[in-house]
């Protein structure tokens, strides 16, 4: 959302059946955002910060002028949030995420290239509201500018032209909000304190379930985070798109997949879970979480400019097949 924008009060009463609004998903995800760095910009000012959120804020160069302190106040924020996260975590049980997991696989919801995806998204948001100035290209285009100014390495610039493409999934079958943005969590086993509003599980069935209630549910100690259920949403949807349809490293698509897994990366919960590749993963996560949510406030680039270089980017790890210009991405 455009800087100094306000944010709209997510309205989990809405018929997401008659139509999409596109606006107010938008307002939601950033609303989501604005929360998460508040938590870790309160904590970091009042020297309570683990030094994993500190190190949010001191490796980073993009933002390093940047006083994150001055966002709106953390209670005001929370009050637009917190009836969302109720529903998501009153829906998001182990049953809907292994249906989401088989309709995912059952059907292909669209055929189009990255770009065209990007171009998708910015139409399909831009018609909830024609006078709003939001540009989802152009936000696309900060985070991988932002990433690209810093020097960091193609595969990761493209990282950050992607990783909100799995919004696409509002507009493809979602059953709201609540299945498509929010930070996510493991299902199929206990819902753990680092979750964000810790109480408003207390609705999911999940949490009185005999085996998904157990600290470790259906999982083992060190099983590895590649073999985790986590919530249904843009992340876990893209993830699987660009495993199975890009050539990008190990440390984008944990990147792709886990920013939003925020119980894990800046909160420090189910490190149990975590093997030897994990830790190199969540340090990929961490590097990359800066420039998704601080790029936001960034002057907008020119997508048209910029078009040539990121198409190069694209065809790179998205490489096309036999007499394509380029990919056409199963969505």
């Amino acid at each position: 959302m455009a800087p100094g924008m306000d944010l709209e009060t997510p309205n989990v009463a809405e018929n997401f059946n008659d139509h999409r609004d596109g606006l107010a998903l938008e307002a939601t995800s950033d609303a989501v955002d604005e929360i998460n760095v508040m938590k870790a910009a309160m904590r970091v000012k009042n020297g309570t910060a683990t030094q994993e959120e500190a190190d949010i804020y001191e490796k980073s160069q993009f933002d390093a002028e940047k006083d994150k302190t001055q966002f709106r106040q953390y209670e005001d924020a929370c009050d637009r949030v917190k009836n969302f996260y109720r529903e998501q975590h009153e829906k998001q049980t182990m049953s809907f995420n292994l249906k989401a997991r088989n309709d995912f696989k059952m059907q292909t919801r669209a055929e189009m290239t990255i770009w065209q995806a990007m171009e998708k998204l910015n139409s399909l948001i831009d018609e909830s509201d024609p006078d709003t100035s939001l540009s989802q290209i152009e936000h696309l285009l900060q985070a991988a500018e932002a990433i690209r100014r810093d020097g960091k390495p193609k595969w990761f610039q493209l990282t950050g032209l992607v990783h909100d493409l799995g919004k696409l999934l509002f507009f493809y079958g979602s059953k709201g909000q609540w299945d498509v943005v929010g930070d996510t969590f493991p299902v199929g086993c206990r819902f753990d304190e680092s979750i964000i509003y810790p109480g408003t599980f207390e609705d999911n069935p999940d949490s009185k379930d005999p085996i998904y209630s157990d600290k470790h549910g259906i999982y083992t100690p060190g099983c590895g985070m590649d073999n985790i259920m986590l919530s249904w949403g843009h992340d876990e949807y893209l993830y699987h798109i660009c495993k199975e349809q890009s050539t990008l490293p190990d440390e984008a698509l944990a990147m792709i997949r886990y920013h939003s897994f925020y119980p894990w990366h800046t909160a420090g919960g189910y490190r149990w879970m975590m093997n030897d590749k994990d830790e190199k993963m969540l340090a990929a996560v961490k590097a990359f979480n800066p420039y998704d949510l601080y790029s936001k406030s960034d002057d907008m680039p020119d997508p048209v400019k910029l078009k040539e270089y990121y198409m190069g980017l694209i065809n790179t790890y998205f490489p096309p097949r036999e007499g394509e210009t380029e990919r056409v991405i199963r969505w």
